[in-house]
Formats: C-alpha cells, structure tokens, sequence
C-alpha cells in the first residue's frame, strides 16, 4: 500500500523517481493517454524506504536492476488536477549506468504507458512533468537540492 491520503478534494502522496541519463538523454515514460513525459518511478509503500522503492519501480518498468548513484532533488510539489488539490513529496534518484537496451516505444509494466529517451538539451521544449526537470538536468549539481514548486 502507499504512503498516501486522498479525499474527495484533496491528496498526499510519497513518491520516488528515477533520473536514468544514458548518451546525454532521459528515460522518461509517456502514457498513451496523456500529452506529457514524466520520469519512473512511483509511489513508496508503507515500510518501505524510497531508496528501495525507485529500485522496485525501475524493474518494474524497465525489466532491469537499477542501482542508485545518489540523491539529486527532493520535491515538495502542489497542484491541481481535476478538481483535488494535490501535495507530493518526490525524491528524484540519479541512477548508476548500466548496459540497458531499451528502445523508444518499449512498454512497461502498465499496457498503454510507454519508453522513451529525450535528449536532454531539448527537454526545455518537451512537455516533461515536473517542469523544474526541463533544466534541472543540464547541469545536475552534486548536492540534493530541495525545490517547492506550485503548479
């Protein structure tokens, strides 16, 4: 179960998030459904550390064993989405690079949500979510950086 609330009119969730860059581009999924790119990852189970949840979720989505690099940003992020209020917690992992062979369009996990890798120098004209990523990402510093963003 994840670490979560919901009601009718607003939500809390925990998350982790995987920054998989392999050749200067990011893993990103895309949803048949939706217009917008978002990174793996989902939401941390109860009893479960983050560090141990953005493994899981990349095996899931991926078929690959991930390994954690280090912790690049911590979100507090608030939104609305269809009526809800919305207030996340994500923790963004950059991951370690491993031989994977992904293609574009490879399926995860989920039948109508798809693989894609996004050059990062061009995620500025993507519709990517969060949105700090679109330049977040040129230059990933080497502390965690915690952003509160209201969108």
């Amino acid at each position: 179960m994840d670490v979560g609330y919901k009601n009718s009119d607003v939500s809390f969730s925990l998350r982790s998030a995987a920054l998989i860059i392999k050749d200067n581009k990011l893993l990103v999924a895309k949803n048949d459904n939706y217009d917008c790119f978002y990174t793996l990852g989902g939401g941390v189970n109860l009893n479960e550390a983050s560090t141990e949840s953005v493994i899981r979720e990349c095996r899931e989505e991926t078929g690959y064993d991930f390994e954690i690099d280090r912790l690049a940003f911590v979100q507090e992020r608030f939104y609305t989405l269809e009526n809800c209020r919305h207030h996340e917690v994500v923790f963004f992992y950059l991951m370690k690079n491993i031989a994977v062979d992904i293609k574009d369009g490879t399926t995860t996990d989920q039948q109508c949500e798809h693989l894609y890798w996004l050059p990062v120098d061009e995620l500025e004209k993507t519709d990517l979510v969060p949105a700090f990523l679109k330049t977040a990402l040129i230059s990933i510093p080497r502390e965690t950086v915690h952003i509160i963003s209201y969108e």
